[in-house]
C-alpha cells in the first residue's frame, strides 16, 4: 500500500481526551488534515480486559485505513500500554506512534532523575510508564499516582478552581514532599490541568511532560524523515467520528480543542 503525503493523519481514543493530542497535532502540524475517532459507544477501556481492548483497537485502526490514513496515532494510555502490537499489525505498513512511548522519550529528554507519573487507576496499574523509563535509565527514580477524579473534573471544566486546586493538592501531596523534578501527564485529559498543577507546586519549579505535546512532536519528526508532510499550504482540516453521540459532546469537544467544531459524524462499529 503506497502512503500519499496528503493523506490525513489518523489519531484515536477510547472516548474525547484525546482531543488534547488531535490540538497538539494540529498546533506542530497546522497544514495537516486529522481525522478523529472518539470511542464514545464503548468508553472507558482502562476497566476493560486486554483482549477486548485489543479487539476495539484493532476494529477502529482498520477503520482509519480504510479512510486512506498515512499514520496512526494511538491517543489513548490504555491502549498504548496493551495493545500498541495489535494496532501496528491493523495498520499495516503504516508508522504507529503512540502517547506513551513518545511521554516516556520526553521525559528521558528533560535529564532528570526523580520522575512522577499520573494517570488513570489502569494506567498506573500497568506500569507501563515506569517498564519503560527503568529500561532506559535504570538509574531513575519513578513515582506513580491514580487520579482517578481528574476525568470527570475535566469534563466538568473544573480544572482551574477550588475543587481542581484542592483535589490536585491532595494527589500530588506526596511528589512534592519526595522530590519529584519531572511530571509526567499520563492521561489525554490531564493536560487541561497544567496551570492548576503548577500552582499546586507553588514556587517549586517542575518539569510537566505533556504526551499530547510530546507525540505531536513525535509526529512531525516521523513524517518529516519520511518524506510524507503535507504539501499543501492551506489550514488543514480536522474531521471527528464517534461510535455513539453522547450528550454534551460537542460542549466537551470544543472545550478540550478551544475550537468550534463542524461537524462530528456517527460510525458505528463491531461490538
Amino acid at each position: 500500500m503506497s502512503i500519499d503525503s496528503n493523506s490525513p493523519i489518523g489519531i484515536f481514543d477510547s472516548g474525547i481526551g484525546g482531543l488534547t493530542v488531535a490540538k497538539a497535532v494540529m498546533q506542530a502540524l497546522p497544514n495537516e488534515d486529522i481525522i478523529y475517532f472518539g470511542d464514545t459507544a464503548r468508553v472507558p477501556y482502562g476497566i476493560k480486559s486486554k483482549s477486548t481492548i485489543q479487539k476495539y483497537s484493532a476494529e477502529i485502526t482498520r477503520f482509519l485505513v480504510g479512510k486512506n490514513v498515512k499514520m496512526v496515532i494511538i491517543a489513548c494510555n490504555s491502549v498504548s500500554a496493551v495493545a500498541k502490537t495489535v494496532v501496528t499489525e491493523a495498520a499495516e505498513n503504516l508508522p504507529v506512534l503512540n502517547v506513551i512511548d513518545a511521554g516516556t522519550k520526553a521525559a528521558i529528554k528533560t535529564g532528570k532523575k526523580h520522575i512522577g507519573v499520573i494517570g488513570t487507576l489502569a494506567t498506573v496499574h500497568s506500569g507501563a510508564y515506569k517498564k519503560k523509563l527503568l529500561k532506559k535509565d535504570e538509574s531513575l527514580t519513578i513515582k506513580s499516582k491514580a487520579c482517578p477524579l481528574l476525568v470527570p473534573l475535566a469534563e466538568e471544566g473544573w480544572t482551574d478552581n477550588d475543587v481542581a486546586l484542592r483535589t490536585l493538592s491532595i494527589y500530588l501531596d506526596s511528589f512534592k514532599k519526595n522530590g519529584v523534578e519531572a511530571l509526567i501527564l499520563g492521561c489525554t485529559h490531564y493536560p487541561l490541568f497544567k496551570k492548576s498543577i503548577r500552582k499546586v507546586f507553588e514556587q517549586r519549579e517542575i518539569e510537566i511532560i505533556d504526551s499530547a505535546d510530546a507525540v505531536a512532536s513525535s509526529a512531525r519528526s516521523r513524517l518529516r524523515k519520511l518524506n510524507l508532510l503535507n504539501s499543501s499550504n492551506k489550514p488543514g482540516n480536522l474531521s471527528c467520528f464517534v461510535s455513539d453521540h453522547p450528550q454534551r459532546f460537542r460542549e466537551l469537544a470544543e472545550r478540550f480543542l478551544g475550537r468550534e467544531i463542524p461537524d462530528i459524524y456517527i460510525k458505528q462499529l463491531l461490538e
